[in-house]
């Protein structure tokens, strides 16, 4: 069974995120601000509005060891945001981009972030401590469309995009003085810009990029109703293509390694597993309205600490797909965003959020049998 419960933030929201220790969360509401609501006495307020953009985010990250807060925004500029007392200060990131910045994620050491935009371009950004600002390195003429999706593997040093040009790649972005070759790359001499691998699985537009927890598989979705899985990583990878009868997804999130839940425009959560033989498959929705049989392995309930600050609406969960069932219910647009919620110490996700264009933020969490 499936028990979700959800926030109206706003008529729309674009992207979202979570503060370090999950008291706060940081979301676009579909224009060129980035509202920071915090949790005070089991009710949200709002902190902080960040105003320095002038056209829409499109994607925000909030850095867990640093506390910065990176923005990118069709006015095809970002800025890193640090907190000074009750205020919220921006640091303008020299990106040099003609088109609009789409994308971004802070590396997994947190000392450079990767911004996709639509000129085709990939710019990895780092902090030069004797200038006092932020510069960028272009990953260029690799892509021949806009990118969508941008992901850190967890040696800090592989960058996986995605591209409307339906191809997902994998480069390096070694920074010499910023990395080290001692990171556990599987790729220890790689320059900077250099192309690991291309992968060209999808026809169609391709989103949503995402590492496992290991680094040893990847996922990204199509825009054809297909979701990819890769492992072994470099010269001959192993890749498999999973079709679905439902509407596209646009982001993927991986709860274990061999579980991934993945969102998109039929606003309602998809569970995909893999087997003993690492065969991945779709196993069901998460928030179904039909009764689930007895003995499902995967469902999805509140917690009850969240529970009192998010209305509740209890929705019933299936293992098989009606191809007449209602879409939605937590979600009653398309789900554009999917975030983990850790606890410390725990690799394995049980809980994450989801956000998207209906303005709410949902959060989940997998029961633990």
């Amino acid at each position: 069974m499936a028990v979700v419960a959800t926030h109206q933030f706003a008529q729309c929201i674009t992207c979202h995120v979570w503060s370090p220790d999950q008291t706060m969360v940081a979301f676009c509401p579909n224009n060129n601000e980035v509202h920071i609501y915090k949790l005070i006495q089991d009710k949200w307020e709002r902190a902080h509005v960040l105003q320095k953009h002038d056209q829409l985010i499109s994607a925000i990250d909030w850095s867990s060891r640093t506390n910065k807060i990176v923005t990118a925004s069709h006015d095809r500029n970002s800025y890193v945001w640090n907190q000074e007392g009750a205020e919220w200060l921006p640091t303008l990131v020299i990106l040099r981009l003609n088109r609009a910045a789409l994308c971004v994620k802070w590396s997994s050491a947190e000392n450079k972030f990767a911004v996709g935009s639509g000129a085709k371009t990939v710019c990895v950004c780092y902090y030069e401590k004797d200038n006092d600002w932020w510069v960028s390195k272009l990953i260029r003429k690799k892509h021949s469309s806009s990118v969508t999706s941008v992901a850190w593997h967890p040696d800090n040093i592989l960058l996986a995009t995605t591209s409307t040009d339906g191809k997902c790649r994998i480069f390096s972005t070694f920074i010499k003085g910023v990395d080290t070759r001692d990171s556990g790359t599987s790729i220890p001499d790689s320059k900077f810009g250099e192309q690991i691998v291309q992968l060209d699985l999808s026809s169609t537009w391709a989103f949503g990029v995402k590492w496992s927890p290991s680094g040893n598989t990847l996922a990204y979705t199509g825009q054809s109703s297909m979701v990819y899985f890769v492992d072994d990583i470099g010269p001959s990878p192993v890749a498999q293509s999973v079709a679905f009868r439902d509407l596209p997804l646009r982001d993927v999130l991986f709860i274990s390694e061999r579980m991934v839940v993945a969102v998109g425009y039929d606003c309602n959560p998809m569970v995909f597993t893999a087997d003993e033989r690492g065969i991945w498959s779709f196993v069901r929705f998460l928030d179904e309205r039909k009764l689930a049989p007895s003995g499902s392995k995967y469902g999805s309930q509140f917690t009850e600490a969240f529970g009192k600050f998010y209305g509740q609406s209890k929705q019933m969960g299936s293992d098989t797909v009606d191809p007449t069932r209602a879409r939605g219910g937590a979600h009653e647009n398309c789900i554009t965003c999917i975030l983990p919620l850790r606890s410390e110490g725990v690799t394995v996700v049980k809980r994450f959020s989801t956000s998207g264009l209906d303005g709410r933020i949902v959060v989940w969490e997998l029961d633990s049998d």
